[in-house]
């Protein structure tokens, strides 16, 4: 690293989006991510679509029991 940076030609928000949609990362364990693309094989889709039809089916047991 240097010990200074030159900033003055800089520009502030530059890549700055509003409305950006970031996605996360996020990492399944080895075992369940086989387990989960096969079932996506099996099914045409992806993994994305499996985990996300899993997740809100989850996410409807949840809303049921709490309320």
């Amino acid at each position: 690293m240097q010990d200074e940076y030159d900033f003055s030609k800089g520009e502030r928000g530059k890549f700055y989006k509003k409305n950006a949609n970031f996605h996360l990362p996020i990492y399944l364990d080895s075992k369940l991510e086989d387990f989960i693309s096969k079932i996506a094989t099996e099914k045409n889709t992806t993994i994305t679509q499996v985990v996300n039809n899993l997740l809100f089916k989850d996410k409807e047991l949840i809303e049921l029991t709490r309320g």
